[in-house]
Protein backbone atom coordinates (compact mmCIF):
# COMPACT_ATOMS: atom_id res chain seq x y z
CA UNK A 1 0.00 0.00 0.00
CA UNK A 2 1.79 2.83 -0.87
CA UNK A 3 -0.19 7.12 -0.82
CA UNK A 4 0.20 9.78 -3.16
CA UNK A 5 0.59 12.56 -1.15
CA UNK A 6 3.66 15.08 -2.15
CA UNK A 7 6.95 14.71 -0.86
CA UNK A 8 8.62 17.01 1.95
CA UNK A 9 12.55 16.63 1.31
CA UNK A 10 14.97 18.67 1.62
CA UNK A 11 18.80 18.07 0.01
CA UNK A 12 22.17 19.99 -1.10
CA UNK A 13 24.97 19.18 -3.24
CA UNK A 14 26.94 15.80 -1.69
CA UNK A 15 30.00 17.42 0.35
CA UNK A 16 30.85 14.06 1.17
CA UNK A 17 30.71 10.77 -0.92
CA UNK A 18 30.25 7.44 0.37
CA UNK A 19 29.21 5.78 -2.54
CA UNK A 20 27.87 6.20 -5.32
CA UNK A 21 24.55 5.87 -6.53
CA UNK A 22 22.56 2.80 -7.53
CA UNK A 23 23.33 1.06 -4.34
CA UNK A 24 25.89 -1.54 -5.89
CA UNK A 25 29.00 0.28 -3.77
CA UNK A 26 30.22 -0.17 -0.78
CA UNK A 27 28.86 1.84 2.40
CA UNK A 28 30.46 2.50 5.70
CA UNK A 29 26.87 3.09 7.02
CA UNK A 30 25.22 -0.14 5.62
CA UNK A 31 26.97 -3.09 7.62
CA UNK A 32 26.67 -6.20 5.88
CA UNK A 33 26.38 -8.60 9.02
CA UNK A 34 23.67 -8.36 12.22
CA UNK A 35 23.37 -9.92 15.47
CA UNK A 36 19.57 -10.90 15.87
CA UNK A 37 18.21 -12.35 19.68
CA UNK A 38 15.46 -14.93 19.41
CA UNK A 39 13.35 -14.98 22.67
CA UNK A 40 11.63 -17.32 23.76
CA UNK A 41 9.25 -15.91 26.34
CA UNK A 42 8.94 -12.06 24.61
CA UNK A 43 6.04 -9.92 25.85
CA UNK A 44 6.04 -6.34 26.31
CA UNK A 45 8.04 -5.12 29.35
CA UNK A 46 5.67 -3.26 32.02
CA UNK A 47 8.73 -1.60 33.28
CA UNK A 48 9.46 0.30 30.18
CA UNK A 49 5.76 1.34 29.39
CA UNK A 50 6.43 4.78 31.96
CA UNK A 51 7.96 6.41 29.08
CA UNK A 52 7.43 4.42 25.73
CA UNK A 53 4.22 6.31 24.38
CA UNK A 54 4.90 3.52 21.48
CA UNK A 55 3.85 0.25 23.18
CA UNK A 56 0.56 -1.47 23.50
CA UNK A 57 -1.37 -4.62 24.52
CA UNK A 58 -3.49 -7.51 22.82
CA UNK A 59 -5.39 -8.89 25.38
CA UNK A 60 -7.07 -11.13 22.45
CA UNK A 61 -3.74 -13.25 22.67
CA UNK A 62 -2.09 -15.00 25.95
CA UNK A 63 1.49 -14.67 26.72
CA UNK A 64 2.54 -17.96 25.13
CA UNK A 65 0.47 -17.25 21.86
CA UNK A 66 2.52 -13.55 21.66
CA UNK A 67 6.04 -15.42 23.14
CA UNK A 68 5.44 -18.14 20.52
CA UNK A 69 4.30 -15.33 17.66
CA UNK A 70 7.51 -13.11 18.74
CA UNK A 71 10.03 -15.74 18.20
CA UNK A 72 8.16 -16.80 14.71
CA UNK A 73 8.87 -13.25 13.50
CA UNK A 74 12.40 -13.09 14.45
CA UNK A 75 13.06 -15.93 12.35
CA UNK A 76 11.36 -14.76 9.64
CA UNK A 77 13.08 -11.73 9.64
CA UNK A 78 16.59 -13.86 9.64
CA UNK A 79 15.71 -15.83 6.94
CA UNK A 80 14.39 -12.58 5.30
CA UNK A 81 17.64 -11.13 5.18
CA UNK A 82 19.60 -14.40 5.01
CA UNK A 83 17.74 -14.45 1.24
CA UNK A 84 19.34 -10.63 0.45
CA UNK A 85 22.55 -11.83 1.21
CA UNK A 86 23.19 -10.44 4.49
CA UNK A 87 25.40 -12.59 6.91
CA UNK A 88 22.73 -13.08 9.97
CA UNK A 89 24.46 -13.99 13.90
CA UNK A 90 21.23 -15.69 15.37
CA UNK A 91 21.67 -16.01 19.22
CA UNK A 92 18.83 -17.67 21.29
CA UNK A 93 17.17 -16.00 24.63
CA UNK A 94 15.12 -18.66 27.18
CA UNK A 95 15.32 -16.24 29.40
CA UNK A 96 11.77 -15.01 30.63
CA UNK A 97 13.53 -12.18 32.92
CA UNK A 98 14.22 -10.45 29.91
CA UNK A 99 11.48 -9.21 27.86
CA UNK A 100 13.31 -6.97 25.93
CA UNK A 101 16.03 -9.05 24.55
CA UNK A 102 14.63 -9.04 21.40
CA UNK A 103 16.07 -5.53 20.81
CA UNK A 104 20.32 -5.68 20.91
CA UNK A 105 21.07 -2.95 19.61
CA UNK A 106 20.40 -0.51 23.15
CA UNK A 107 23.70 -2.80 25.09
CA UNK A 108 26.30 -2.94 22.39
CA UNK A 109 26.90 -1.12 19.17
CA UNK A 110 30.35 -1.89 16.35
CA UNK A 111 32.37 0.39 15.32
CA UNK A 112 34.60 0.15 11.87
CA UNK A 113 37.64 0.71 13.79
CA UNK A 114 37.29 -2.11 15.76
CA UNK A 115 36.21 -1.17 18.80
CA UNK A 116 32.50 -2.38 20.30
CA UNK A 117 30.84 -0.59 22.76
CA UNK A 118 28.63 -1.59 25.62
CA UNK A 119 25.77 0.83 27.13
CA UNK A 120 24.47 1.54 30.46
CA UNK A 121 20.38 0.94 30.82
CA UNK A 122 17.28 2.73 31.94
CA UNK A 123 15.19 0.03 32.98
CA UNK A 124 16.87 -2.07 35.79
CA UNK A 125 15.46 -5.33 33.74
CA UNK A 126 17.03 -4.64 30.62
CA UNK A 127 20.51 -4.62 32.51
CA UNK A 128 20.08 -8.51 32.06
CA UNK A 129 20.54 -8.53 28.27
CA UNK A 130 24.24 -7.55 28.30
CA UNK A 131 25.54 -11.10 27.20
CA UNK A 132 29.06 -11.45 27.06
CA UNK A 133 29.10 -14.90 25.04
CA UNK A 134 27.72 -12.44 22.42
CA UNK A 135 30.80 -10.20 23.22
CA UNK A 136 33.15 -13.19 22.71
CA UNK A 137 31.32 -14.42 19.69
CA UNK A 138 31.74 -11.12 18.06
CA UNK A 139 35.83 -11.28 19.02
CA UNK A 140 36.20 -14.79 18.05
CA UNK A 141 34.65 -13.52 14.20
CA UNK A 142 35.72 -10.45 13.91
CA UNK A 143 38.60 -7.66 14.33
CA UNK A 144 38.01 -6.33 17.85
CA UNK A 145 40.69 -3.83 18.90
CA UNK A 146 38.82 -2.82 22.09
CA UNK A 147 35.51 -3.00 24.25
CA UNK A 148 34.74 0.32 25.90
CA UNK A 149 31.98 -0.29 28.72
CA UNK A 150 29.95 2.22 29.40
CA UNK A 151 27.56 0.22 31.57
CA UNK A 152 29.24 1.49 34.78
CA UNK A 153 27.12 4.88 34.47
CA UNK A 154 23.93 3.02 35.33
CA UNK A 155 25.69 3.15 39.43
CA UNK A 156 25.35 6.98 38.58
CA UNK A 157 21.42 7.13 37.47
CA UNK A 158 23.24 8.10 33.77
CA UNK A 159 22.42 6.22 30.87
CA UNK A 160 22.58 6.01 26.64
CA UNK A 161 21.01 3.28 25.63
CA UNK A 162 23.36 2.13 22.32
CA UNK A 163 22.12 3.35 18.80
CA UNK A 164 18.33 3.08 20.02
CA UNK A 165 18.83 6.28 21.65
CA UNK A 166 21.67 7.78 19.02
CA UNK A 167 21.29 7.54 15.51
CA UNK A 168 24.69 7.29 13.89
CA UNK A 169 26.26 9.14 10.70
CA UNK A 170 29.21 7.00 10.59
CA UNK A 171 30.60 8.55 7.19
CA UNK A 172 30.50 12.09 8.39
CA UNK A 173 31.05 11.31 11.97
CA UNK A 174 27.44 12.59 13.42
CA UNK A 175 25.43 11.58 16.42
CA UNK A 176 21.94 12.40 15.99
CA UNK A 177 20.34 12.20 19.71
CA UNK A 178 16.66 12.96 21.27
CA UNK A 179 17.02 13.84 25.08
CA UNK A 180 15.39 11.57 27.10
CA UNK A 181 15.68 9.37 30.14
CA UNK A 182 17.38 6.97 28.04
CA UNK A 183 19.67 9.50 26.81
CA UNK A 184 21.75 11.27 28.85
CA UNK A 185 23.99 14.27 27.59
CA UNK A 186 26.39 13.37 30.07
CA UNK A 187 27.09 10.02 28.42
CA UNK A 188 26.62 11.21 25.28
CA UNK A 189 29.38 13.96 25.46
CA UNK A 190 31.48 10.93 26.75
CA UNK A 191 30.93 8.71 24.04
CA UNK A 192 31.11 11.03 21.35
CA UNK A 193 34.50 12.57 22.74
CA UNK A 194 35.59 8.64 22.91
CA UNK A 195 34.46 8.07 19.46
CA UNK A 196 35.13 11.36 17.84
CA UNK A 197 31.42 11.87 16.59
CA UNK A 198 29.80 15.58 16.14
CA UNK A 199 27.19 15.93 18.46
CA UNK A 200 23.82 16.74 17.57
CA UNK A 201 21.17 16.67 20.81
CA UNK A 202 17.84 18.05 20.39
CA UNK A 203 14.45 17.68 21.83
CA UNK A 204 11.71 15.82 20.83
CA UNK A 205 8.11 14.93 21.51
CA UNK A 206 4.98 13.59 19.94
CA UNK A 207 2.39 15.19 18.80
CA UNK A 208 0.97 15.12 22.81
CA UNK A 209 4.08 16.55 24.29
CA UNK A 210 5.61 13.01 25.33
CA UNK A 211 9.16 12.78 24.45
CA UNK A 212 10.49 10.69 22.03
CA UNK A 213 11.94 7.68 24.11
CA UNK A 214 14.88 6.30 21.50
CA UNK A 215 15.81 8.21 18.72
CA UNK A 216 15.78 5.74 16.03
CA UNK A 217 11.89 5.83 16.03
CA UNK A 218 12.21 8.83 14.37
CA UNK A 219 14.90 8.65 12.53
CA UNK A 220 17.25 6.99 10.32
CA UNK A 221 20.49 7.66 8.49
CA UNK A 222 21.50 5.67 5.40
CA UNK A 223 23.95 6.54 2.41
CA UNK A 224 22.08 8.80 0.10
CA UNK A 225 19.35 9.94 2.45
CA UNK A 226 17.73 10.16 5.97
CA UNK A 227 14.31 9.62 7.00
CA UNK A 228 13.14 11.97 10.15
CA UNK A 229 10.09 13.09 12.10
CA UNK A 230 11.86 16.64 11.48
CA UNK A 231 8.40 18.50 12.68
CA UNK A 232 8.41 16.36 15.98
CA UNK A 233 11.49 18.40 17.09
CA UNK A 234 11.71 21.82 19.29
CA UNK A 235 12.43 24.30 18.81
CA UNK A 236 12.05 25.43 15.56
CA UNK A 237 15.81 27.07 15.33
CA UNK A 238 17.30 23.33 16.67
CA UNK A 239 14.95 22.18 14.26
CA UNK A 240 16.26 23.96 11.37
CA UNK A 241 19.84 23.04 12.61
CA UNK A 242 19.04 19.11 12.55
CA UNK A 243 18.02 19.58 9.07
CA UNK A 244 20.53 21.62 7.74
CA UNK A 245 23.49 19.18 9.39
CA UNK A 246 21.67 16.45 7.68
CA UNK A 247 21.05 18.45 4.22
CA UNK A 248 25.07 19.49 4.37
CA UNK A 249 26.15 15.64 4.06
CA UNK A 250 25.13 15.43 1.06
CA UNK A 251 21.82 13.17 2.03
CA UNK A 252 18.33 13.90 0.59
CA UNK A 253 16.05 14.54 3.71
CA UNK A 254 12.98 13.12 3.96
CA UNK A 255 10.47 14.21 6.40
CA UNK A 256 7.82 11.88 8.32
CA UNK A 257 4.84 12.81 9.38
CA UNK A 258 3.87 12.16 13.16
CA UNK A 259 1.26 9.40 12.15
CA UNK A 260 4.14 8.01 9.68
CA UNK A 261 6.89 7.85 13.21
CA UNK A 262 3.91 6.38 15.29
CA UNK A 263 3.80 3.13 12.15
CA UNK A 264 7.55 3.07 13.24
CA UNK A 265 8.54 4.72 9.55
CA UNK A 266 11.84 6.29 10.82
CA UNK A 267 12.44 2.72 12.46
CA UNK A 268 14.56 1.24 9.77
CA UNK A 269 18.04 0.41 9.12
CA UNK A 270 20.21 -0.03 6.03
CA UNK A 271 22.28 -2.79 5.10
CA UNK A 272 24.58 -4.28 2.58
CA UNK A 273 23.18 -7.46 0.66
CA UNK A 274 24.70 -9.34 -1.97
CA UNK A 275 23.38 -7.34 -4.59
CA UNK A 276 23.77 -3.88 -2.92
CA UNK A 277 21.74 -1.68 -0.21
CA UNK A 278 18.50 -3.06 1.62
CA UNK A 279 16.40 -1.43 3.82
CA UNK A 280 15.13 -2.80 6.37
CA UNK A 281 11.64 -2.37 7.88
CA UNK A 282 8.35 -3.57 9.16
CA UNK A 283 5.51 -4.31 6.61
CA UNK A 284 3.22 -1.62 8.99
CA UNK A 285 6.32 1.10 8.11
CA UNK A 286 6.22 0.25 4.82
CA UNK A 287 2.31 0.99 4.16
CA UNK A 288 2.99 4.57 5.39
CA UNK A 289 4.75 5.29 3.05
CA UNK A 290 3.90 7.91 0.09
CA UNK A 291 4.93 6.99 -3.27
CA UNK A 292 7.57 10.29 -3.15
CA UNK A 293 9.05 9.20 -0.05
CA UNK A 294 9.30 5.62 -1.72
CA UNK A 295 11.04 6.40 -4.71
CA UNK A 296 13.95 8.67 -2.80
CA UNK A 297 14.85 5.42 -0.83
CA UNK A 298 14.11 3.61 -3.72
CA UNK A 299 16.57 5.35 -5.85
CA UNK A 300 19.77 4.20 -3.73
CA UNK A 301 18.48 0.72 -2.15
CA UNK A 302 15.97 -1.89 -2.24
CA UNK A 303 12.93 -1.68 0.67
CA UNK A 304 12.80 -4.87 2.74
CA UNK A 305 9.34 -5.45 4.69
CA UNK A 306 9.09 -7.70 7.10
CA UNK A 307 5.61 -8.41 9.39
CA UNK A 308 6.86 -8.33 13.18
CA UNK A 309 3.25 -7.00 14.44
CA UNK A 310 3.76 -8.52 17.77
CA UNK A 311 7.45 -7.32 18.56
CA UNK A 312 5.91 -3.81 17.67
CA UNK A 313 3.47 -4.59 20.68
CA UNK A 314 7.04 -3.54 23.25
CA UNK A 315 7.32 0.25 21.12
CA UNK A 316 10.36 -1.08 18.76
CA UNK A 317 10.03 -2.51 15.44
CA UNK A 318 12.95 -3.68 13.14
CA UNK A 319 15.87 -1.60 13.30
CA UNK A 320 15.35 -1.69 17.32
CA UNK A 321 15.89 -5.54 16.21
CA UNK A 322 19.03 -5.24 14.64
CA UNK A 323 22.58 -4.88 15.46
CA UNK A 324 24.70 -4.18 12.68
CA UNK A 325 28.41 -5.12 12.56
CA UNK A 326 30.40 -2.54 10.97
CA UNK A 327 33.49 -4.76 12.16
CA UNK A 328 36.27 -6.38 9.63
CA UNK A 329 36.31 -10.25 9.42
CA UNK A 330 38.99 -11.98 11.37
CA UNK A 331 41.12 -14.39 8.97
CA UNK A 332 40.02 -17.82 8.93
CA UNK A 333 43.17 -19.46 10.56
CA UNK A 334 43.45 -17.13 13.14
CA UNK A 335 39.65 -18.29 13.63
CA UNK A 336 40.86 -21.94 13.93
CA UNK A 337 43.53 -21.38 15.96
CA UNK A 338 40.87 -19.56 18.64
CA UNK A 339 38.78 -23.18 18.21
CA UNK A 340 41.85 -25.47 18.94
CA UNK A 341 43.61 -23.31 21.75
CA UNK A 342 41.92 -24.32 25.21
CA UNK A 343 40.21 -20.89 26.07
CA UNK A 344 38.30 -21.41 22.79
CA UNK A 345 36.27 -18.35 22.77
Amino acid sequence: MTHSAHCRCISRTRTVRAASRGGTSVSVQAPSAVVLIRPHRFRPNPETAVDNAFQSLDPGRSDEEIALAAYDEVTAVAAALETAGVGVHLFEDPDGSRPDSVFPNNWFSTHPDGRVATYPMFTPNRRAERRWDVIEFLEHEYVVSEVVDYSRLERDGIFLEGTGAMVLDHVNRVAYVARSHRADPVAFERFCADFAYEPMLFDAVDEHGVPIYHTNVMMAVATDFALVGLDLITPAERREEVATRLADSGREVVVLSAGQVHEFAGNAIELRGSRGRILAMSRRAESSFTTAQREVIERSCRILAVDVETIELAGGSVRCMIAGVHLDRRPRSLRRMDEDSPRGW
